[in-house]
């Protein structure tokens, strides 16, 4: 795993924050499921947030994947555009502390955009989940959405995340840079595809505009069964898309973050199948 540090000196206990792309289908469950406790362990883990909003058969969540991700070991969970496919859904939106969904949007809709995650030491973290404008389905501003939610956190809690669920990587990176400083880390999400652009700023933002997916990642296109997505591209007609079967694999990044002043400290990527990650 290549590692990126910021620029400090701060010493002491680091919070160490998995973040996972997209979990793709029940192949991205069941990596989880099988790893996700070993990597807990050998990585040294506080906290795992993971985006599920392509958990049920690729597309959307269900109640029983939710509780699946869950149980696997995912502390809180992230969406995007596709957490509306399935109305049965929506009411574990507003029961559920441990999901979110996008907050830049209508008002009114259930859940919320944002989750506060207590740690086990007592330690507070904020979760913010955001949806991109460019090349996406009508949204709020996601910058003034950004900029509301973290007036309504407690100064006290000084770890804040946000998975930016965008498609353009320009406009990624343009939120990154105007919370630069204000939250811990901004990781995209959406595109399925790991970006190459890890940093972590002077003002102590981790910034990665796009974590990957948890998924069948080699032999499928971006998760999916590559025969439809094939024939859709060679034909224009409609398909019917499903998860790819394989060998599947996690995507995402390791961010250690001071508590006290929630800057990152060090970040690095995971990428790959578990058990390579696992002896990295």
């Amino acid at each position: 795993m290549e590692k990126y540090f910021a620029d400090s000196d701060a010493q002491g206990r680091s919070l160490r924050i998995l973040c996972l792309g997209d979990v793709v289908g029940r192949p991205g469950r069941q990596v989880l499921r099988d790893k996700l406790p070993l990597l807990r362990s050998r990585l040294g883990l506080h906290m795992v947030i993971a985006n599920g909003e392509n958990a049920a058969g690729g597309i959307g969540l269900t109640g029983e994947t939710l509780d699946e991700l869950l149980k696997s070991g995912v502390d809180v969970v992230t969406s995007g555009n596709h957490v509306w496919k399935h109305r049965e859904f929506y009411p574990f939106l507003d029961k559920n502390s441990r999901i979110v969904r996008p907050e830049n949007q209508a008002a009114g809709l259930p859940g919320r955009g944002m989750a506060v995650y207590t740690l086990k030491d007592g330690v507070r973290v904020a979760v913010l989940n955001l949806l991109g404008r460019s090349f996406m389905a009508p949204a709020q501003c996601p910058f003034e959405a950004a900029d509301c939610l973290l007036g309504q956190i407690p100064d006290d809690v000084r770890v804040r995340i946000v998975d930016f669920h965008a498609e353009a990587t320009s406009e990624k990176k343009a939120l990154a840079l105007y919370l630069d400083g204000r939250v811990s880390a901004v990781f995209g999400t959406h595109t399925h595809v790991q970006t190459a652009d890890a940093v972590i700023s002077p003002c102590g933002t981790a910034m990665l505009t796009d974590l990957g997916m948890c998924g069948v990642e080699e032999d499928s296109v971006l998760g999916m069964s590559k025969s439809a997505i094939i024939a859709k591209f060679r034909t224009g007609l409609p398909q019917a898309f499903k998860p790819a079967r394989g060998l599947a694999s996690v995507n995402g990044a390791l961010v250690e973050i001071d508590p006290a002043s929630g800057k990152a400290l060090a970040l690095s990527l995971v990428r790959g199948s578990a058990a390579s990650i696992i002896s990295a």
